[in-house]
């Protein structure tokens, strides 16, 4: 989108009007759509003086009330800002990632040294101490079909013993071994029963179950900005998503 290409100083500079035209700029980028809930619909062209709902219904404009045309301009107003932002925070990413393993690699050949594989973690410190880059790999668990045998053992173990011991611990188990809307288990809340010092055979068995289950599915590699506080030892984090700004 036209947006996009705009510098982060160029767009505080940005004046109101400057943000409407933007807008009604990428309106008219969008005009062409597919009616939603049919992917078997051709591609529709709005009329002049009709908008399209989020059920893909055609609704003429002076039939748009007041409080909803605001409330679309208002959205329209802020997804023009925050999208050429998030693409900016992307490249940033990006290019950072990239420039500090390039620098790694950099300072590694004064001794010979090739890394190969997988990058490990880095910290990199300005000459003043006063900021740190720091790029961390972070693995992703995924859970095997072994998790099933677990959780049967697990039951095995929850039937024998009494239900006035167990009420509790089967509320846990069962919280545990809840999916999520994409059919998956929660790592965390698994490693919280592999936790639980529970000496009978059945559980032990069905730990073990758990831990043979357990894989690397993929690895996230993200970064951190810190700053140190003062002349302290303490770090705090440049906020660089909108959830930590």
């Amino acid at each position: 989108m036209q947006q996009q290409g705009l510098s982060l100083q160029r767009m505080k500079s940005l004046s109101q009007t400057e943000w409407r035209r933007l807008r009604l700029a990428m309106k008219s980028e969008t005009k062409t759509t597919t009616r939603k809930g049919n992917p078997m619909t051709e591609k529709q062209t709005i009329p002049d003086g009709y908008r399209q709902d989020h059920e893909g219904r055609l609704v003429p404009e002076d039939k748009i009330k007041p409080i909803d045309r605001a409330r679309d301009e208002l959205v329209m107003e802020l997804i023009s800002q925050a999208l050429p932002l998030s693409k900016m925070l992307a490249q940033f990413k990006g290019k950072a990632i990239g420039d500090c393993r390039a620098f790694v690699e950099l300072s590694l050949e004064q001794y010979g040294v090739k890394l190969g594989g997988k990058k490990g973690n880095t910290e990199l410190l300005s000459f003043d101490g006063r900021y740190k880059i720091e790029i961390k790999n972070r693995p992703v668990i995924g859970l095997s079909e072994q998790a099933e045998a677990a959780k049967e053992l697990i039951d095995r173990y929850l039937d024998r013993v009494t239900e006035g011991s167990s009420g509790e611990l089967r509320k846990l188990v069962m919280h545990a071994f809840r999916k999520d809307s994409k059919g998956s288990l929660s790592q965390s809340r698994i490693i919280g029963l592999r936790s639980m010092d529970i000496q009978d055979e059945d559980w032990q068995t069905a730990m073990q179950a758990l831990t043979d289950a357990s894989f690397v599915k993929t690895t996230v590699t993200y970064i951190l900005v810190r700053e140190r506080v003062g002349d302290t030892d303490e770090w705090q984090v440049v906020p660089l998503s909108l959830p930590a700004a």
